[in-house]
């Protein structure tokens, strides 16, 4: 290593450290911590996440809840680039941004984990507080009956149905999604509701589609109750997490912002710390 590059680690691992030490002084000096997160802290189990460091997507914004249910093509293109792309995404584990917040709820530090995430890897990790704002990719609803299957069925559901998609193989994209663009979805089957022969979707809050009361609710009530709240992994453009940043700094709550780049809420922020998420959280697993 030169001696430039040498004298470059080590102002980077300064960095690292001095906000280690601001993150966690932060945290000892808040005691009932609301905590929201996002695509930022599943990245280091292999999930991609949608935003790049100013905010802006890196690919296409993600389908509607209006064009699936609008457009049978559009629920063929999905449903073939999730047959895909599951297969990875459904084996992601959790890594050690999620196992150093289990910790903080197992210290008593957590109030309430809302997530943007729908990989379930918070739960997977061993928190138990945890409000899945966007919903669960795990599950399959019918949106005629309402009737619940897990993903896992469906997939071997669509694997029976697409034989001819089983060797197909593409990059990760966020959510369980892969990049097939190109390809011919046209003859692509998609099994119907065992039950009543309705529509089925993923269990997740799709753009154009509103956040359940309830999920909200829970989060608004846990903001009130908590001293400071924690963003950790998410940039914050989309309305549905700003929201509870925006009603923390209206109650004059602080807010600690983890995420590489720019967030929606850089101007209510207390504390910004610009560093990947396990490597600043690492410090709870100590």
């Amino acid at each position: 290593m030169t001696d430039a590059l040498a004298t470059a680690s080590g102002i980077l691992a300064g960095d690292l450290e001095r906000d280690r030490a601001r993150l966690a002084e932060f945290i000892d000096r808040h005691r009932r911590l609301f905590v929201l997160t996002g695509a930022g802290c599943s990245t280091d189990s292999g999930i991609p996440d949608y935003r790049d460091t100013d905010g802006g997507w890196k690919r296409p914004p993600p389908v509607t809840y209006q064009a699936f249910m609008g457009e049978a093509a559009t629920r063929q293109r999905y449903w073939a680039r999730s047959l895909v792309g599951w297969r990875r995404f459904g084996r992601a584990a959790p890594n050690d941004t999620h196992r150093a917040l289990a910790v903080l709820e197992q210290q008593g530090r957590l109030q309430l984990l809302v997530t943007q995430n729908v990989d379930r890897l918070h739960q997977a990790a061993g928190s138990e507080h945890v409000v899945d704002l966007h919903g669960r990719l795990d599950l399959v609803r019918c949106m005629q009956c309402e009737t619940r299957s897990t993903r896992t069925l469906f997939q071997e559901a669509l694997e029976r149905d697409n034989p001819a998609w089983i060797e197909v193989d593409a990059t990760d994209a966020p959510d369980g999604d892969a990049d097939l663009d190109g390809l011919d979805f046209s003859t692509f089957q998609i099994p119907p509701c065992p039950h009543c022969g309705g529509v089925l979707k993923p269990d997740v809050v799709f753009f154009g589609e509103n956040v359940p009361r309830e999920r909200v609710d829970a989060g608004m009530q846990a903001v009130q109750e908590a001293d400071a709240m924690l963003v950790v992994g998410s940039s914050l453009m989309v309305y549905s997490g700003y929201r509870f940043a925006y009603a923390a700094s209206r109650a004059g709550k602080p807010i600690a912002a983890l995420n590489l780049g720019r967030t929606r809420a850089d101007p209510l922020l207390s504390m910004k710390i610009d560093q990947p998420c396990a490597a600043a959280l690492r410090f709870l697993l100590r």
